[in-house]
């Protein structure tokens, strides 16, 4: 205190308003009774002192400096995934530049790195679906909400997860519309309309779309708003057909996943409780992930008659009488972007298989170039 005053008296005009202070009068005669020798031994110590607390302060000053900069190292790092998978994961798709938040919670920005994955999935996917004899159609995203009604099981499936658009051009909408979360019931709409004969079976589609489900938890690519798939739609005119179908296209995604994706899973058939909403059968791959939790990663619905007696999807048999068509739908999504993630990630990082990988790096000789000596020897020195 004694100092501070000394400094404020010495260095402003107004300072003597500062000295009839009692607390400066009360250490002053403190200091009048302290001998000379007493005063120059403490300046002596003091000057004694200061070469090492100097030292001290640029140790200090350098211990700070180096805590900062692992700081900065630790926040570019990513998070251990034996410290924190969840957290490991969120910083696999933000650092790599595969997704990015939008805007609405629970929606997802796919980034370039992201999207040219789901294209080498999409491109695999697409050539299979070809080869076996089925075409790409679009239907629309907007659907009436009586449609989703139709079928019992399927609107108390979805009920929790829809999306409603209840006006529309600055009016009230007489009927709510449902925005996309699954397309079984407008693509029965129009297959009543198309199907009529045997001779127009089995009817083989297949689209790429986005749709919407309300998810309440939500993680990029596993689990959000807004996704990214394609899925199957199938007609036929005998169960075992349908049977059949869905049995391939679920082989189809094990194969997919396990030749391009090289990640292992199993095939298998889920529960009454845990198949699709409208389905008598629901054939699944799984693959386990690195947090021991399976990823439900591919479904193939056997979906029977339920869709077709709902929206009256008939056809004239060889024997000139009136059934129900049977059907199937089949689909895999962006999550799948987030199992080959999860597969095969690690503390450092992203790791892709090549087969899906956007960018190919391949080792060649200069011999198998045709490089010349010349040119030979500046890669030499370049490496």
């Amino acid at each position: 205190r004694i100092a501070a005053t000394s400094r404020i008296s010495s260095s402003s005009s107004s300072s003597r308003s500062l000295q009839p202070q009692r607390s400066c009068s009360t250490c002053c005669s403190a200091a009048a009774d302290v001998d000379a020798p007493t005063v120059a031994a403490d300046a002596a110590a003091a000057a004694a002192v200061q070469p090492k607390q100097q030292k001290q302060k640029q140790q200090k000053q350098g211990k700070q400096q180096q805590q900062k900069g692992s700081g900065k190292a630790s926040e570019e790092a990513v998070t251990p995934k034996s410290e924190d998978f969840s957290r490991w994961y969120l910083d696999v798709v933000a650092k790599a530049e595969l997704a990015d938040y939008g805007p609405v919670r629970g929606t997802m920005v796919i980034r370039p790195y992201g999207y040219a994955i789901w294209e080498s999935i999409q491109a695999w996917l697409d050539a299979r679906f070809k080869e076996t004899g089925h075409q790409n159609a679009y239907f629309p995203q907007l659907i009436p909400y009586s449609f989703i009604t139709k079928e019992a099981e399927h609107v108390e499936g979805f009920a929790p997860e829809l999306a409603l658009v209840t006006q529309g051009g600055g009016k009230q909408l007489e009927e709510p519309l449902v925005v996309r979360p699954t397309s079984e019931t407008i693509i029965n709409h129009m297959f009543a309309q198309w199907v009529q004969s045997y001779r127009d079976l089995p009817l083989l589609l297949n689209q790429w779309a986005n749709v919407h489900r309300w998810e309440m938890r939500t993680r990029p690519f596993v689990r959000t708003l807004e996704f990214l798939w394609q899925e199957g739609h199938t007609a036929h005119a005998s169960p075992e057909e349908a049977e059949a179908e869905a049995l391939a296209m679920v082989q189809l995604y094990a194969q997919f996943a396990v030749t391009q994706a090289a990640m292992p899973v199993v095939v298998g058939r889920k529960s009454k409780l845990e198949s699709f909403a409208g389905a008598n059968v629901t054939y699944t791959i799984e693959a386990m992930m690195g947090d021991k939790k399976a990823l439900q990663a591919g479904t193939s619905h056997d979906l029977g008659t339920n869709f077709a007696v709902a929206f009256n999807t008939q056809f004239v048999d060889e024997q000139q009488q009136l059934r129900h068509v049977h059907q199937t739908s089949w689909g895999v999504s962006t999550r799948m972007i987030g199992g080959i993630i999860m597969t095969h990630g690690d503390d450092k990082g992203l790791r892709l298989p090549p087969n899906v990988a956007p960018y190919q790096v391949r080792g060649a000789s200069a011999e198998e170039e045709g490089l010349g000596s010349d040119e030979e020897s500046g890669l030499r020195g370049l490496a």
